[in-house]
């Protein structure tokens, strides 16, 4: 059952971006997802740590802004391991959308680290590289 939990747990955060259709992004759900001292690490282009609330903030307003639209990021393969109550996976994914106008697209890794909370599998930290 952990790898089913995780597995639609991971869709729910990739979810989370997606406004096609013209619908709303619903970044805040990441909230719901991670534990609230997650740490957040992207490695390019430049390397930047956020908290939960520095990470969703310019990612709603990008995705509700009219600035990217019909966006939507996905999982192409990943490896989970699971140890008890702790969880590692490691996927790569691809994303496109409109930017500003243009066609936008591109891919990369994501690293995602798990713990069983009383409520329920979390992620307490997750790291991505961009690589096209």
């Amino acid at each position: 059952m952990s790898k089913t939990e995780i597995d639609q747990l991971t869709a729910e955060f990739f979810g989370a971006f997606d406004n096609r259709g013209g619908r709303g992004a619903d970044v805040a759900a990441i909230r719901r997802l991670m534990l609230p001292q997650g740490v957040i690490v992207s490695t390019a282009p430049t390397f930047t740590v956020y908290s939960v609330e520095e990470f969703i903030e310019p990612r709603e307003r990008l995705l509700n802004d009219g600035r990217l639209v019909g966006f939507s990021e996905w999982e192409t393969s990943e490896r989970t391991e699971i140890a008890g109550d702790i969880a590692s996976r490691i996927g790569e994914y691809r994303k496109s959308g409109t930017l500003d106008g243009q066609p936008y697209e591109g891919g990369g890794t994501k690293t995602f680290q798990f713990v069983r909370t009383p409520e329920g599998w979390r992620i307490a930290a997750f790291s991505w590289y961009d690589g096209a």
